[in-house]
């Protein structure tokens, strides 16, 4: 075959596998939580109503989060995206074009090898996935300040003011996914920038352009929103989202400090392993590879200190941490023993997908394992042997795009066996199919919030509460069960 033909196979090949892992089944399974049908909603009215300033849910101002997400999926539904597909593919859509950008600046900086083992580890890892097809603000904050520090690492070496420019506008972008948040993020990377601006002019000359263009694409919106809605968006936005999310458990999030420990290695499965590559990752080498391990350190310790936690707040992380992995997978003389620790990972991926519905309904932590089948670990020791094998021909190139066309394989398992259960047990979508014949004469009492936003999503309104205005069925929920009708006696 000749080196065209060869590249066009890639080329296609790499097509189909973004699409299964990205697009396909995005409208598989309805919305997830309480976060994802508040969010839809919210969009819902925004392109509904015009008003693209003040986000508002059923009418009411909502101020938990900046508008960047809601204007995703508001576009989504101005577009004519189908079902659930609306919130969901234009976040989709906007992960699979950082991926190509974070290629080409890796590539950039580092090199053509590191930069396609990065890339191919950052887009076929668990979390970043995961977070791919959901419509919150994880995606496009993790996307935004990531983007942002890549933009840095040419600036770093003194290159012209536009990578300050741009790195000023892609973190405004960022704040707009989440407020305060990448602004603390930043610290390391400003930080670095600030102690090389005496050793290079161009440097130093960049810290302005950062700062303007930072406000330009931030300023705007939080000068308007709090233009329209004052003190009320200041004290619930600032104060209680940000102030108290980080040091009050009122919000209900409480975690333990070691919590993204877990968090970290089932982020990145199946390249976990590679995590025990960052200590030698040659940072004392290169000021750029510095950057990138203290932002990892920096921001898993902010993290970590914080009293509310959830798994997706780790996920700006995620791309620092798979271009470190990549630098050290192109430089290893072997790297063997680390690709088939990966391999062993896929080969246990049918395990993940008995966990998962149980783990998105109660919580990682009330999944029990399911029974060990002898298949899993034939097929897990196979791929570790088989990747360990091409390692040492040479070929490790092959061995990498092999665990990642293995990891997509997985995502297709995952949306066979997991979505029907998900759909079954945990999103609001079909139960809902089930209530809607009785519109206008039903009333909540005592659901899961996961149900009750889900079913209002839905059926297009806020339902009712019983006890405030009661209706002739009520919907109501056992615990562990999905929610059901009951006719209120006459």
């Amino acid at each position: 075959m000749s080196s065209s033909l060869r590249r066009a196979a890639v080329i296609l090949f790499t097509l189909a596998a973004v699409y299964v892992v990205y697009f396909h089944g995005l409208n598989g399974v309805g919305l997830l939580g309480p976060d994802e049908p508040r969010y839809a909603a919210i969009a819902r009215a925004m392109e509904l109503s015009g008003d693209w300033v003040t986000p508002r849910l059923w009418g009411s101002p909502w101020f938990e989060k900046p508008a960047l997400t809601y204007w995703l999926g508001a576009a989504g539904s101005a577009l004519g995206l189908p079902g659930d597909v609306a919130p969901r593919g234009p976040v989709a859509a906007l992960s699979v074009a950082f991926l190509g950008f974070f290629y080409w600046m890796a590539r950039r900086e580092f090199g053509p090898g590191a930069a396609a083992y990065a890339t191919i580890v950052l887009g076929t890892c668990a979390g970043w996935l995961a977070y791919s097809r959901i419509a919150v603000t994880d995606l496009p904050l993790a996307v935004f300040t990531s983007a942002s520090l890549l933009a840095v690492l040419p600036w770093m070496r003194g290159e012209s003011g536009r990578w300050a420019l741009m790195a000023g506008v892609l973190l405004g972008v960022a704040a707009l996914a989440k407020g305060l948040v990448p602004l603390v993020l930043a610290i390391p990377f400003l930080w670095a920038v600030w102690v090389r601006r005496k050793a290079s002019q161009p440097v130093a000359r960049g810290v302005a352009w950062f700062a303007l263009a930072f406000a330009a694409a931030a300023v705007p919106w939080f000068a308007l929103v709090i233009a329209r809605n004052g003190n009320a968006f200041v004290q619930e936005f600032f104060w209680k989202h940000h102030l108290e999310r980080f040091a009050s458990g009122s919000l209900q999030h409480g975690q333990p400090f070691w919590f993204y420990l877990p968090v970290l290695l089932g982020g990145l499965f199946p390249w976990s392993v590679l995590l025990l590559l960052l200590p030698e990752s040659g940072w004392h080498k290169d000021a750029r590879r510095k950057l990138l391990l203290i932002f990892v350190l920096f921001g898993f310790v902010f993290f970590s200190t914080s009293v509310n936690k959830l798994p997706g707040y780790l996920l700006p992380l995620v791309p620092a941490v798979a271009l470190l992995a990549g630098l050290r997978l192109a430089e290893l003389p072997v790297a063997g023993p680390f690709l088939a620790g990966s391999g062993m990972l896929v080969g246990l991926a049918p395990v993940a997908a008995r966990v998962l519905p149980k783990a998105i309904e109660s919580g990682i932590t009330k999944s029990a394992l399911p029974e060990l089948d002898i298949r899993w670990l034939l097929g897990a020791v196979f791929f570790a042997g088989a990747v360990t094998w091409l390692d040492r021909h040479g070929r490790r190139g092959a061995a990498v795009a092999l665990l990642g066309t293995l990891t997509a394989a997985a995502v297709w398992l995952v949306q066979r066996e997991v979505f029907p259960v998900l759909e079954q047990r945990v999103s609001a979508r079909q139960v809902w199919n089930t209530f809607e014949a009785k519109r206008g004469q039903l009333c909540i009492a005592g659901i899961h919030r996961n149900f009750r936003y889900g079913l209002n999503y839905y059926a297009g309104e806020e339902l009712p509460d019983c006890t405030a205005t009661p209706k002739p069925w009520r919907i109501e929920q056992s615990p562990g069960a999905v929610p059901r009708l009951v006719e209120v006696p006459r």
